[in-house]
């Protein structure tokens, strides 16, 4: 059941003097007093003046030192906990400035960015369950169950792979629990723990395998996986093979642990409610989020994750920008203009993509990066960036020595929580399924929150 949070409604919080301004503006232009245009000739801000809020990515702080000849130079390093060096109230004043500009032209709800973050969603984690540290596997009893999907699986092997496994590794015998369009895994998970499974393998895609450990995470539960979707990110991640399933149900019963992070979060949605989920690759708002709602499922099914190479250029051709307040780690909230902002605990996509090249998936921190393009140049920029840079340059001592400096068009930060409300609705996703449209959300880190089973080798 979803937490009974409630993010401030923004109209209940103080004005600032831009946003009375604006109020002001906006009435004399519905008198008739003003020109239609009259706003968004004066109120519009280049997101990358100086100034513009977005201080803790790295372009910030080029920016706060051309502000002004008398202001100290600033750094463009980020540190962990999500702090910056920089001159705090030029920017925020200017960012509540920059806030009332909707660079779409469409009408916005009353949801405006340009609030600031209160309210229970900020302190959403205050409820978050203690870790559970799982027992010694000797003290553990030896129950499995198999979480599957119908449509990814064939089931009689499948029955037979396990049997044998089982019966050579001395477990009693695996339990069954199948997914369905209503339950993709959180329910029957649920049941499985109930019956005292202390193995949870997850027989399906990302979609499955996100709903198993949501359910399951911080039990005294391990998390095998027997990768069966498109695109297997958590698999890729930890290094698992893709296509062999006697293999992967011998690293389930033989196999060892590997503690791993795994991020919670809270959505508030458009009417005030807020839903609880947890994610293991990456959370996004944007340009993926308008990927997976452009994807055609029957592509899909036929070409695979090459399906998303259509929806991404449909969803390229997307104009809108995002505009949102956040703040990092409980740090000072800031606003910014922004294409797509993704959160994410592991960095490798399908085709061996490096997204996140500092992501590390038991770090107890996550990555967070801000695509900004400025037309062509910009998506050039990140192209270049992400398959080149990250891609190849990154993969050896050499290499690295060759890559450029970070670019305006793609910022990255790192961080253990994420508030973040945007001025409208937006959609978002979460390990690659759709999960509607978030008013604001507050995604934050549980290290070792889950325990997955892994080659002995490689714990």
């Amino acid at each position: 059941m979803a937490p009974d949070n409630h993010i401030d409604d923004p109209d209940q919080i103080p004005e600032s003097h831009a946003e009375a301004e604006e109020r002001i503006k906006q009435d004399a232009i519905a008198d008739g007093q003003l020109p239609d245009d009259a706003a968004d000739d004066d109120d519009r801000v280049d997101p990358d003046a100086p100034g513009a809020g977005d201080v803790v990515f790295s372009d910030a702080a080029a920016a706060d030192e051309e502000s002004s000849d008398s202001q100290a130079a600033s750094t463009d390093t980020q540190s962990p906990d999500g702090t910056a060096n920089d001159d705090t109230a030029s920017d925020e004043a200017a960012a509540d400035d920059a806030a009332g500009d909707d660079a779409t032209g469409d009408d916005a709800p009353s949801n405006e960015a340009t609030a600031d973050i209160r309210g229970p969603i900020e302190d959403a984690d205050a409820d978050d369950e203690e870790i559970t540290t799982p027992p010694a596997p000797e003290q553990q009893r030896l129950l499995a169950a198999v979480i599957y999907n119908p449509i990814k699986v064939d089931l009689e092997a499948l029955q037979n792979a396990v049997e044998r496994e089982e019966q050579g590794a001395g477990w009693e015998e695996t339990l069954w629990f199948e997914t369905s369009v209503e339950d993709p895994g959180g329910d029957v998970t649920k049941q499985a723990l109930e019956a005292g499974a202390t193995m949870l393998i997850a027989a399906g895609g990302d979609g499955t395998v996100r709903a198993v450990a949501e359910a399951m995470h911080d039990s005294e539960a391990r998390l095998a996986l027997l990768p069966s979707g498109t695109g297997n990110l958590l698999a890729r991640n930890l290094n698992l093979t893709l296509d062999d399933m006697s293999w992967a149900l011998n690293v389930a019963f033989n196999g060892t642990d590997r503690p791993m992070d795994i991020a919670l979060i809270d959505i508030e949605r458009e009417n005030g409610d807020v839903d609880r989920a947890a994610f293991l690759i990456m959370a996004g708002v944007g340009l993926d989020a308008k990927m997976l709602a452009n994807t055609d499922d029957e592509l899909k099914k036929k070409v695979g994750w090459l399906a998303y190479v259509k929806a991404i250029f449909t969803a390229l051709r997307d104009k809108n920008q995002l505009r949102l307040r956040y703040s990092v780690d409980g740090n000072e909230t800031r606003s910014l203009r922004a294409h797509t902002i993704i959160v994410g605990n592991t960095g490798t996509l399908q085709a061996n993509v490096l997204l996140l090249p500092d992501a590390v998936i038991d770090d107890g921190y996550f990555e967070i990066v801000l695509l900004r393009p400025e037309g062509v140049l910009g998506w050039i920029q990140i192209f270049v960036k992400i398959i080149w840079e990250n891609g190849v340059l990154r993969r050896s001592k050499v290499g690295r020595l060759m890559m450029s400096k970070e670019v305006d068009a793609l910022n990255y930060v790192k961080g253990r929580k994420l508030v973040v409300r945007f001025r409208r609705p937006e959609l978002i996703e979460l390990d690659g399924d759709d999960f509607g449209k978030a008013a604001a959300f507050n995604a934050r880190v549980r290290p070792g929150g889950l325990s997955v089973r892994v080659p002995d080798d490689a714990a």
